[in-house]
């Protein structure tokens, strides 16, 4: 091979990095917004304003209302729901404005994420800066984005009529729905990124990979328990640790008929959601311990310990909301939390299956070169 050959080489090489590079960067950037949309929905949860528009305008709904009228017009549809009596009744139109920005803020959050996701996903694939096979999956993430949409607003439905809340069965199924696109988001990204040749021990046993996998799919379950819990408003009774008022099991954890007690026992939901953290932990703290008797590769080891830690801080938070009666900080901090627990478990997946391993052309390209 000429030295014009592999210069030439070369440049192609770099130009190839550099562009996944970009991708990843951007997936990564999507990941971040709907890791704040998460927050933004907890936050419109908690001041009790997810009710507050009470129509789905995919399009004209971006633009808020721009008068008196059309303010009035808004707070008078609101005023006719049965949250507006229970909860809302008398307020003013300044407080109806504070609870209607917060849920067309989250509205305009997921329109901003479809723009920011769709438009550079059609100029990678354009330009072929796409990995192959890639620009399907990438379809099916922005299709699931489109889905979360209309599933949001079947939430938001659910509280329009005949409750003064959504219902906690499709609160769980948007929130679920929310987590399983940023860990794809998360993975793809990871997928993406250039590798890097530092391979500094062996890949990861059988036992380890199978951990890691149960590992993200007990933190999705926590998700889903943590959404009852938010759907019930379970956080605002038992607000004592370790026990439950005393109790290790509360006294009201069933009600009739006993099968409905998983999804609709406000005790139920808190117990669920307090032992499940700590089966997590004892994952998680099971897999540092695996990492660090067994020679695997550095990431494999470093991302079990991060995440560890994460689950550590996760439940001082969630110990913190429940002792100060879901104060609203602690509150979105433990929401955020939870995010960023669920994206430490899929880096740390996704270094069980990748750190370690050489691309089948880096012998082949170092022999070309010595060449």
């Amino acid at each position: 091979m000429t030295m014009m050959q592999l210069s030439e080489n070369r440049d192609v090489t770099s130009e190839n990095e550099g562009g996944r590079r970009a991708v990843s960067l951007w997936l990564w950037l999507v990941a971040a917004l709907v890791l704040a949309m998460v927050v933004v929905g907890g936050a419109t949860r908690l001041t009790e304003s997810g009710l507050s528009i009470t129509e789905w305008q995919p399009i004209l709904g971006a633009i808020p209302p721009l008068n008196e009228a059309d303010w009035m017009s808004a707070f008078e549809k609101y005023k006719a729901i049965p949250q507006y009596a229970a909860i809302h009744e008398g307020m003013s139109l300044g407080d109806f404005k504070f609870i209607y920005y917060w849920e067309w803020s989250h509205r305009l959050l997921g329109r901003a994420i479809g723009f920011v996701f769709a438009i550079p996903f059609l100029y990678f694939w354009w330009t072929s800066k796409l990995k192959r096979g890639t620009g399907m999956k990438f379809l099916g993430i922005l299709a699931l984005g489109g889905l979360q949409g209309v599933i949001g607003w079947y939430m938001v439905k659910s509280g329009l009529s005949d409750r003064i809340e959504v219902s906690q069965y499709r609160l769980a199924l948007h929130l679920t729905t929310a987590f399983m696109i940023l860990g794809l988001l998360v993975w793809v990204a990871l997928e993406e990124w250039p590798s890097q040749m530092r391979i500094t021990g062996e890949i990861a046993t059988p036992l380890i990979k199978r951990m890691a996998a149960v590992i993200v799919a007990a933190i999705l379950v926590q998700v889903v328990l943590g959404a009852f819990v938010a759907g019930l408003r379970a956080g605002y009774i038992y607000n004592t640790w370790p026990s439950m008022d005393g109790q290790f099991v509360p006294s009201d954890y069933w009600i009739k008929p006993a099968y409905l007690s998983f999804f609709e026992s406000h005790a139920a939901a808190q117990f669920n959601h307090r032992m499940m953290a700590y089966l997590v932990a004892i994952l998680a703290f099971t897999q540092v311990w695996l990492t660090t008797r067994a020679p695997v590769d550095d990431r494999i080891r470093l991302t079990a310990q991060w995440l560890g830690a994460a689950v550590v801080l996760q439940i001082a938070l969630g110990i913190a909301t429940l002792l100060l009666h879901v104060r609203l900080d602690l509150a979105l901090s433990h929401q955020a939390g939870g995010a960023l627990v669920f994206i430490m478990a899929v880096v740390h997946l996704h270094a069980t299956r990748r750190a370690g391993i050489v691309p089948r052309d880096y012998f082949a390209s170092r022999g070309r070169a010595s060449a």
